[in-house]
């Protein structure tokens, strides 16, 4: 395969998992244990990787480093009050964190440093995604609501009132969409329009998304199977039995001319599938898979070559007049009303 591809899964028994990627094409592929080590003093909630770090937060208040690139443990960061709710990071430059507290944190990864403390939520975030551009992330909470947050100044963009307490919210590869879980609900926004395009009912509560391409999304609940479908037309593609129990999460990567689907279960196994896209998508067929041996709760893929090194100050993306323009198109919404949030800002 040439790549190196890393497997990083988290478990309920506080245990971080990491297994490298071997590929023969005559035969199937192999995880070979890299590392484990006992990470937490509770079970852990929420792992994300960049190109060069992997952090895994919990319930135990603390986000764990390690530096995969080295080898080596890279310390912690101790400033959220409650479990980890969820970690992303934007491109190798800067992480963003959210948990129990209502708090949204952005941290610079090259001193780690807290650049901005954003109290997001009145009561805990329990997601977070951030554009493609950097510049705007959308969160929602326990308070019911969908926030989305100008990153330049750390600022509340708009509030929208959802009504309902929703799990997770990713916008799409390409920025122009994004979906919002609920249960076992995804509804779909379009962001030209500022409007709800449709909604796609899942069979079980959900509790991974991914999505594969800007308009196929990859679906997991509690039940044992991983349905695809097709956001713009709100249309099931397919779907196939992943594990003995219910699937925890889901994460892909690209592969020559397929998409690798890894999926991870409580039932302790982590798989990896081979998904040609093409005009009719046919269910993947399994390349491999590994026994962990324990409740896995969270997975990310490690893949340094295709992680894009973001700098501090990215040249693509919207400049601050351009994320108010979008921001305007947002609020064309009626049933979204402005916020004046206050923001606490740390100076370290």
């Amino acid at each position: 395969m040439g790549q190196v591809v890393e497997l990083i899964a988290g478990s309920y028994e506080q245990i971080i998992f990491g297994y490298k990627l071997t590929c023969d094409p005559q035969s199937e592929w192999k995880a070979t244990a890299d590392f484990s080590h006992h990470a937490h003093t509770a079970s852990i909630s929420a792992v994300a990787a960049s190109e060069r770090f992997v952090v895994t937060g919990s319930k135990d208040e603390t986000i764990q480093l390690y530096d995969l690139k080295k080898g080596v443990e890279h310390g912690a960061l101790l400033h959220h009050d409650g479990t980890i709710s969820c970690l992303e990071f934007y491109g190798s430059s800067h992480l963003l964190s959210g948990g129990e507290d209502g708090l949204i944190c952005v941290w610079s990864t090259k001193k780690w440093e807290c650049l901005k403390s954003i109290k997001a939520h009145k009561g805990k975030v329990t997601s977070l995604s951030v554009h493609p551009s950097g510049k705007l992330a959308l969160s929602v909470g326990t308070d019911k609501t969908l926030r989305t947050w100008n990153l330049v100044d750390g600022r509340a963009a708009y509030i929208k009132n959802i009504k309902l307490n929703a799990q997770i919210v990713r916008w799409s590869p390409e920025g122009d969409r994004y979906v919002v879980v609920i249960d076992d609900k995804v509804d779909v926004y379009d962001l030209a329009t500022a409007s709800l395009t449709g909604s796609i009912i899942n069979p079980k509560r959900i509790s991974s998304i991914k999505f594969i391409t800007n308009s196929i999304l990859a679906i997991a609940g509690d039940d044992e199977k991983v349905r695809l479908c097709d956001v713009g037309t709100e249309s099931w593609l397919c779907e196939f039995t992943a594990h003995e129990t219910r699937v925890k999460a889901v994460d892909c990567f690209s592969a020559e001319d397929y998409c690798v689907l890894v999926t991870a279960s409580n039932d302790g196994f982590i798989k990896m599938w081979k998904l040609q896209i093409g005009e009719e998508l046919k269910p993947p067929t399994l390349l491999g898979e590994v026994n962990t041996t324990a409740r896995l709760t969270c997975l990310a893929v490690w893949r340094p070559e295709s992680i894009l090194e973001v700098k501090d100050e990215p040249k693509v993306g919207p400049t601050a007049s351009e994320v108010a323009e979008i921001t305007q198109e947002l609020m064309k919404n009626k049933r979204v009303r402005i916020a004046a949030e206050a923001v606490i800002i740390e100076d370290e």
